[in-house]
């Protein structure tokens, strides 16, 4: 395989030299996998697989209109350039406008600091799976269903452009996902786990107690009364924190979501007030350690640290290099995609709210009556508008944690939510259980972290009562 990337490279720069003058831009990607993934499901394998690919994109752009061409073997390469490049001269009407960076020539890899997953049989990890299930399983007889999910990717690319851009890299990513659903008659409740890792395959190892939580939740929740439906004000966790701030957020900061809809870059103007002034936001792939974490994007710029909001107010947005062309602005390093059977698209790296200054148990001070969330389920988003189910709740009652309640879901609108915080806590947490969606493109690497916040006239349990 690695002759093959070699005999590639050699390839994508000739190919280069003898088409790259027919566009305006041509990026030829070779792309090399290696990966595992198991599903277990109660007492089912639905998923036991264990694979290797090769395969590339052509993405070609002439008069502002791309041509998109993928491939899985190299001997068809120079028919797909030809391909890409005859889309792009069939749509192309206006003018390419791509923000300018600088050229690249390097090899890079995302360092392990374990054991690499490919070092580790199929058998040894189907037996973690095992362990994992007959934990969520052994906890109580009221569960009555279970998931298990590993999967791990390595993955190489080579990115050649007509600009002189011949960039190498690789990393490794890890994922495991536990589901325990509980019956007691009627009601059903689900607890769920997610955790993620580009360091070390022993990070996803000892998580007995994390996967214990997750059944332990599900069966607690039957006891529990619903919450009553409400506004209240919410105290909610780092793990909340950081997916609001992901999926209520930072979609609507990629750029693509805005630089063609002028009513929603009318409301994402640069310069208007979102949050308080302690408010914080960033998106980036250059801190290190993090799912999202990288040296360079899809299309060979190198990885940043955006700030979002600055004391409150909306600072910048994410880019690729035609939308930062095409609104005047910087390419910032958020060109990813899933693999090389999709183009690279805008998309969030690692997102997080940066620490305050309240400490956390200030936070629940003359809180009459209000809910604390923690962890969560799932959730939804619908442009600015959110719905998230929290894993834990309990209700607040004069400044103190009282009884927990179930069935919480916190919903509103993503800018009436962020000048709604009342309060920013002094914890921070990393969440790297990210899988992120986005144009059929399911299950992207990302970070999320974030403090815990206090937050006012939240609607809670779906209506206002």
């Amino acid at each position: 395989m690695q002759t093959l990337l070699i005999d590639g490279k050699n390839l994508l720069s000739d190919l280069i030299a003898v088409y790259g003058s027919q566009v305006d831009y041509l990026a030829i990607r070779l792309e090399e996998s290696e990966g595992t993934d198991i599903l277990l499901r109660a007492d089912k394998i639905e998923t036991l697989s264990q694979g290797v690919s090769l395969g590339g994109q052509v993405r070609a752009c002439y008069k502002g209109g791309w041509g998109f061409a993928s491939f899985n073997q190299l001997s068809t390469l120079k028919e797909r350039v030809e391909e890409a490049i005859a889309s792009a001269r069939m749509v192309g009407e206006e003018e390419t406008i791509l923000a300018p960076i600088q050229t690249v020539q390097d090899i890079c890899s995302l360092p392990l600091i374990g054991t690499d997953p490919r070092h580790i049989t199929l058998a040894q990890k189907k037996e973690l799976c095992d362990r994992y299930t007959e934990i969520l399983r052994s906890l109580d007889k009221r569960i009555t269903t279970t998931s298990v999910r590993y999967s791990d990717n390595a993955q190489k690319v080579i990115l050649a452009t007509s600009e002189g851009t011949m960039l190498e890299q690789s990393w490794v990513d890890m994922e495991m996902r536990f589901a325990a659903t509980a019956r007691d008659g009627d009601t059903v409740q689900t607890g769920r786990e997610t955790t993620g890792s580009r360091k070390a395959y022993e990070d996803l190892l000892g998580l007995d107690s994390q996967v214990k939580s997750a059944a332990q939740r599900a069966v607690d929740a039957l006891a529990l009364p619903p919450v009553k439906g409400n506004c209240y004000t919410v105290v909610i966790d780092p793990i909340l924190s950081g997916l609001f701030v992901h999926e209520a957020f930072g979609h609507l900061s990629e750029a693509d979501m805005t630089y063609e809809n002028p009513d929603l870059l009318e409301v994402m103007t640069i310069g208007r007030r979102f949050g308080p002034k302690e408010l914080q936001i960033f998106d980036g792939a250059a801190p290190e350690g993090h799912r999202g974490s990288y040296y360079y994007d899809d299309e060979g710029t190198p990885a940043t640290t955006t700030q979002l909001i600055k004391d409150g107010v909306l600072v910048g947005r994410l880019h690729s290099r035609e939308t930062a062309g095409k609104l005047g602005e910087t390419a910032t390093g958020n060109a990813r995609c899933l693999n090389y059977h999709y183009p690279p698209l805008v998309r969030m790296t690692n997102t997080w709210i940066e620490r305050g200054n309240t400490p956390v148990k200030d936070l629940f001070s003359d809180i009459k009556e209000g809910v604390y969330a923690r962890n969560w389920l799932g959730g939804m988003t619908n442009g600015e508008m959110f719905t998230f189910s929290a894993g834990e709740a309990w209700m607040i009652r004069n400044g103190e944690i009282a009884e927990p309640v179930r069935d919480v879901t916190l919903s509103g609108n993503v800018f009436t939510t962020l000048a709604d915080i009342e309060a920013i806590g002094d914890d921070f947490y990393w969440d790297e259980s990210g899988g992120c969606g986005k144009g059929r493109q399911s299950g992207l690497p990302v970070g999320c972290g974030g403090p815990s916040l206090r937050i006012k006239n939240v609607i809670v349990g779906g209506e206002a009562a």
